[in-house]
């Protein structure tokens, strides 16, 4: 029986690295796509958004199973618990990936996106996200509350991509519809920076019994 149960666990675990993985996919692409004008990888953080909306059903199954049969307690309890809270946030980040995609098809040629951090913004959302994901591959909580600490350059990020973005309007009225879909943009990546900290607040949960 433990056997069993200690089986579904490693898959468990093996699938949310599969997530994980995905969503570091998601993200990349979505930056790239943005910053490159690369439509390809627009469309390819878009269709990640669908495998993740797939594999998070597959991993709740999972895990409302192992809750079920298996009745577990302390620390398996907690792996579970994070897991069903962690693939929700992993989903979450899926969608804002090809939300920022589909925006980012319409500044492909604009000159605005050089103008301003979204760059940097993007570079530092990627890392959150990476590190969200390996602190739970490697039971590291050290790194999961380094990635809870990061948020803060995040949203100092998203309040310079604002102030410059008035800026850019301020100057030059006609960039006006290209800086609203990029402040929308910049929205998302701190959204996935936001999801990013809830992933690593379950790792600490995970690790310790507590939130962070």
């Amino acid at each position: 029986m433990r056997d069993r149960f200690l089986r579904q666990l490693a898959l468990l675990h093996d699938e949310l690295i599969r997530m994980g993985s995905l969503c570091e996919e998601a993200i990349a692409s979505a930056a790239k796509g943005l910053i490159e004008g690369d439509a390809y990888l627009r469309r390819r953080a878009i269709e990640i958004e669908s495998q993740l909306n797939d594999m998070e059903r597959e991993v709740e199954d999972l895990s409302i199973r192992l809750l079920r049969r298996e009745q577990p307690v302390a620390g398996d309890l907690r792996t579970i618990t994070a897991a069903v809270k962690m693939i929700t946030d992993m989903e979450r980040i899926g969608d804002q990936a090809a939300d920022i995609s589909e925006i980012a098809e319409f500044l492909a040629s604009s000159p605005v996106k050089s103008d301003v951090h979204i760059a940097e913004m993007a570079r530092a959302t990627i890392k959150m996200v990476t590190d969200s994901v390996h602190s739970f591959v490697a039971n590291d909580l050290a790194q999961a509350r380094a990635v809870i600490a990061y948020d803060d350059v995040v949203d100092e990020l998203f309040r310079k991509v604002k102030i410059e973005l008035i800026e850019v309007i301020t100057k030059d009225n006609s960039l006006g519809s290209d800086c609203l879909d990029l402040l929308m943009i910049a929205k998302y990546f701190e959204r996935i920076g936001d999801h990013a900290t809830n992933i690593a607040e379950w790792v600490v949960y995970s690790i310790t019994g507590d939130r962070d």
